[in-house]
């Protein structure tokens, strides 16, 4: 079994060289896709307060549920073609070569050009959970969360909570 460290620099590793056969390996897409969809709709869509609730049925419109599940629909599709392989790879690569306030980001074989663990631990024998600050400003933005579990000796991420930044940023493209 490889110890944590190592899987997370095979990550790393995987995502800088664009690696998206290794990336295929290491992480549960079918799992981090679902948990994305789930944060999109809790935090980006959320459902209408019962106040909003109460207008539309006085003003019987019907149009308001169908939007959002219309809306839901598609974000969803937007999550399942881009978080991906190989649409991480090309997002890292975007991301290496300009930062987050538009100028050239650092170089990504440096030490400033790699995530920052903010804190890492065990929450049981089988599951790990680490916090990162991506490179660029890295103070600045909020953290992004991964878990990881150990499945038959390998460890793989099986989710992955991004800051609400980077939801509203993928709900934008839809």
């Amino acid at each position: 079994m490889p110890p944590i460290p190592t899987s997370l620099y095979r990550l790393g590793d995987a995502i800088r060289r664009g690696d998206a056969a290794l990336l295929e390996s290491l992480v549960d897409w079918d799992r981090v896709r679902e948990g994305i969809k789930e944060d999109v709709c809790d935090n980006v869509l959320a459902p209408p307060s019962a106040t909003e609730m109460a207008q539309d049925q006085q003003a019987d419109s019907a149009l308001p549920p169908f939007g959002a599940s219309f809306v839901r629909g598609i974000a969803g599709n937007v999550i399942d073609k881009n978080v991906t392989p190989t649409g991480l790879v090309s997002a890292a690569q975007r991301s290496q070569t300009v930062g987050a306030s538009g100028e050239r980001a650092p170089d990504a074989g440096g030490p400033e050009g790699n995530p920052r663990i903010v804190w890492a631990f065990f929450d049981g024998p089988t599951s790990f959970s680490v916090e990162l600050r991506p490179p660029g400003d890295a103070m600045v933005q909020q953290p992004i969360r991964i878990e990881m579990e150990l499945r038959q000796g390998e460890w793989k991420v099986t989710r992955a909570w991004l800051p609400p930044s980077m939801l509203v940023q993928a709900n934008s493209r839809t």
